[in-house]
């Protein structure tokens, strides 16, 4: 799979993907595949699969993050957030996994691709007290939304967003919002050659205009 592959479908998504950055994250792939001869970080390892599910699933919900500082929650081997953060250089990600070898693959990706913008921090969502709390959390990997809300609520600033990546319209999850937090909107993506469901589900505070 070329880098016009990439590129094209970074495009429909709206992504102006400069011929750089696509080999930065052609990059994370390598090192990936590197990784993961000696440790499970993903079970997707075809290239094309990557690009798809890896790639362009995480680019996918750049045009909804709210603010210039992101949180990652459960990142695992780093995705949404580290393409987010090549795309996005602008924007500051912080990385949050409660394990320490995901992590770590994530600070040697981040040194590998000369990312400036990102930082780790090896703890569970619920137990973090950031010294500064974040326009935007968002994650594709905790669970529930009533989960994800409870864990994570507490690092969102005051009119900050929560974003769940879900595969199919999560019906029921959305039954069980907990108090003080409301749907702002379910967003549909359409992940270029993904053949599958994905949605992003808008979370704002009760008082908050959706």
């Amino acid at each position: 799979m070329s880098l016009d592959v990439l590129m094209s479908g970074a495009a429909q998504l709206g992504i102006p993907l400069s011929s750089a950055q696509a080999s930065q994250l052609f990059r994370l792939l390598d090192e990936l595949d590197d990784w993961n001869q000696r440790m499970n970080l993903t079970a997707i390892r075809e290239r094309g699969q990557q690009i798809t599910k890896h790639l362009l699933d995480s680019l996918a919900v750049h045009s909804y993050l709210h603010g210039a500082r992101v949180a990652d929650i459960g990142t695992g081997a780093g995705f949404p957030g580290l393409p987010l953060a090549v795309a996005l250089p602008q924007h500051h990600f912080t990385l949050l996994d409660s394990t320490a070898k995901k992590l770590k693959f994530v600070d040697h990706a981040t040194q590998a691709l000369g990312l400036h913008n990102v930082q780790t921090v090896h703890t569970r969502a619920e137990d973090y007290l950031p010294k500064e709390r974040f326009d935007c959390v968002v994650s594709r990997a905790v669970g529930p939304i009533e989960t994800f809300v409870k864990w994570s609520g507490h690092l969102c600033v005051g009119g900050g967003r929560l974003l769940a990546m879900k595969g199919r319209y999560p019906t029921e999850e959305l039954e069980h919002i907990p108090n003080g937090w409301k749907l702002a909107t379910v967003h549909q993506l359409n992940v270029p050659a993904l053949d599958e469901q994905r949605h992003l589900v808008e979370l704002c505070r009760s008082h908050d205009r959706a």
